[in-house]
């Protein structure tokens, strides 16, 4: 009798080895409030008959934030990078300021984060509004508590930097231009 049990045992780990599907090793998987069905353009006709495509809307998160540092903040239980900026990280010089000038920003107010492809350091990356329409990014770079950064923003905050910030938050600046290592948040 105990050959049998054990040769159904082996059975039936022979079938689930044989027969299951092999499982991916690194699939991203998105966030709920993401994982909308993705619904297919819809057509508009114009004057001339012609058929152009409108691109669906993106998927966007709205409520009230938790600020992590000066360009992280937290909606809902999802971790949102503010998109195109560079903030000192806590234990940097000013990083606590950064900190602080966010939340005053932020405080009793709900943000409106617009999802971008892409993530860093398993933040959903996000360019985040006020209610009155305000850039969260342009709000903190105008503030001197961030700089652009041109690889992911292509220049849309350089103009609003303050002269000399950049020597102000030189960290963020040389790790910029690959002079300092990229540091993990918590």
């Amino acid at each position: 009798m105990l050959q049998w049990y054990f040769a159904m045992w082996l059975f039936r780990i022979f079938v689930r080895t044989v027969f299951s599907k092999p499982k991916a090793k690194y699939r991203y998987y998105p966030p709920p409030h993401i994982r909308e069905k993705a619904t297919p353009p819809k057509a508009v006709t114009l004057t001339r008959g012609q058929i152009v495509a409108v691109p669906p809307p993106q998927a966007a998160l709205v409520g009230k934030c938790w600020v992590i540092d000066g360009d992280t903040i937290k909606i809902g239980g999802t971790r949102i990078r503010l998109a195109g900026i560079d903030a000192p990280e806590l234990d940097h010089p000013f990083g606590q300021n950064a900190k602080w000038t966010l939340i005053n920003l932020c405080r009793g107010l709900s943000v409106k984060a617009v999802f971008e492809a892409g993530m860093s350091y398993d933040r959903t990356v996000a360019t985040c509004y006020l209610p009155d329409g305000r850039d969260l990014s342009a709000e903190m770079v105008k503030a001197g508590m961030a700089i652009d950064w041109r690889k992911f923003s292509g220049g849309k905050y350089r103009h609003l930097e303050p002269f000399g910030v950049r020597k102000k938050l030189w960290r963020c600046d040389a790790r910029q231009k690959g002079r300092m290592p990229q540091s993990m948040p918590d």
